[in-house]
């Protein structure tokens, strides 16, 4: 059976599956609860200095984005950090600790960008035998007009900084948490591994306003009629998280730099995606929020099926495994080419293929023959763009076929070549032109 045990940077867990920091880890009840339905680990809701602990609103702390079926798509949340006093949340990290020793614990901290203020409690959480710390450099409201939060990860130059007086000031080893909300990400990652981080966690939850109610014309969620923006998660960040793992685990600068992986995992699939880009394990919160914590067994039992059907014994095996397969749009193989194939056997009429090709793309699927309603691909306008493919209800109704080297080409002509080429060399490239000379 596939070993699904987890070391990242030195922090031990029975599975790659960690509690990200959220409302689900803000307090002793929530992480027992989340280790006793098998979750590998928690990063503890954000703590902050010592003093009178963080405000948070009294009301509706959540905008969300919903499937036709209802199914939550997104959250936006304006939740600031933990509103517990530092002490009582000391006392019950250690004390959980202490209790379930083969879980990893993390402690999310978040103090304004001076070093006395790092100094200060770095100490405290090291004594409560913590295996590690996130440095929260990503949430974009609330805190970052205090100077914290994304006010410091969209800085290379702070996020460097911080991560130096961290990393002279602790023994933990030290997770540094990006803010999506900057242009490219690999920039705060090369300034944290800079200076000294022993890993990187992205992403962060992405600035947002999910909504403006019309009847009161505020945004939701609604406080006293007005609203502000917030941090978005859930499924719909999955593909923008995975672009910025997969940037940071391909630079040349931050190669090998360990990642984990955070934003819209849902299912035990979602986790293999982000390993296979680079991610060492992944940290999870919208779907606990709505599933509830149980949801991390099909997690577990969907990752250790799936990894004994493919022979694959450890995480290792898969981790990191898509990496060299991301390139930029430059490099791809212009001489690669597919059309659309409609299974007639499991065509059901619907005519969505049809439309979205007839009024968007390239009127290469008919409607008709000998008056009867019929989809089928004209190869000869088809360019394979896959449009029909996703808005197809039939799931396999509608696949893509890479044509053989030498087969004809309708649409061009030409025949498939058998020689990679891309656009860096193409003859409409006027920088191809410019390099041969």
């Amino acid at each position: 059976m596939a070993d699904i045990r987890n070391n990242f940077v030195g922090i031990k867990s029975p599975n790659p599956f960690w509690l990200a920091s959220a409302p689900p880890t803000d307090k002793a009840y929530n992480v027992i609860r989340a280790f006793k339905a098998g979750w590998g680990g928690v990063v503890w809701k954000t703590l902050g200095e010592e003093g009178p602990p963080v405000v948070n609103v009294n009301g509706p702390r959540y905008g969300a984005i919903w499937g036709a079926d209802r199914r939550l798509l997104g959250l936006n949340n304006i939740e600031l950090i933990t509103d517990r006093d530092l002490q009582t949340n000391l006392r019950e990290i250690k004390q959980v600790k202490m209790d379930w020793p083969d879980r990893a614990i993390v402690v999310s901290l978040m103090v304004p960008c001076v070093e006395e203020a790092w100094k200060a409690i770095l100490p405290v959480v090291e004594e409560t035998g913590a295996d590690g710390i996130e440095l929260n450099f990503g949430c974009p409201h609330g805190m970052s007009e205090r100077g914290m939060g994304a006010a410091v990860g969209q800085v290379p130059e702070y996020i460097e900084m911080v991560v130096r007086w961290c990393k002279q000031n602790t023994r933990m080893p030290v997770i540094t948490k990006l803010t999506p909300n900057i242009t490219d990400v690999r920039k705060p990652a090369r300034a944290a591994h800079a200076g000294g981080t022993d890993a990187v966690s992205l992403i962060n939850t992405i600035n947002s306003i999910t909504g403006v109610n019309l009847d009161s014309f505020a945004p939701e969620p609604t406080i006293d009629g007005k609203g502000s923006h917030g941090g978005y998660c859930g499924p719909a960040v999955k593909p923008i998280a995975m672009n910025m793992v997969a940037e940071i685990a391909r630079d040349r600068e931050t190669a090998g730099l360990p990642i984990s992986g955070i934003g819209g995992i849902t299912t035990w699939r979602d986790a293999a995606e982000f390993m296979a880009l680079g991610a060492g394990n992944v940290q999870v919160c919208t779907a606990a929020m709505t599933y509830g914590f149980k949801i991390v067994q099909e997690m577990i039992a969907g990752l250790e099926n799936w990894m004994d059907e493919k022979g694959h014994r450890s995480l290792d095996d898969i981790v990191g495994r898509a990496t060299p397969n991301v390139t930029d749009w430059q490099y791809l193989n212009l001489n690669y080419v597919a059309k659309a194939r409609i299974d007639q056997d499991a065509c059901i009429k619907c005519g969505r293929c049809h439309i979205a090709c007839e009024d968007t793309s390239h009127q290469a699927i008919t409607s008709m023959l000998d008056g009867i309603r019929h989809f089928e691909v004209i190869e000869e306008e088809c360019v394979g763009c896959n449009l029909c493919v996703n808005v197809c209800p039939v799931e396999g109704c509608i696949t893509m076929e890479p044509l053989a080297v030498g087969a004809m080409d309708k649409r061009t002509g030409k025949p498939v070549s058998p020689h990679y080429a891309n656009w860096t060399t193409h003859p409409n490239n006027p920088m191809a032109k410019v390099a041969a000379e």
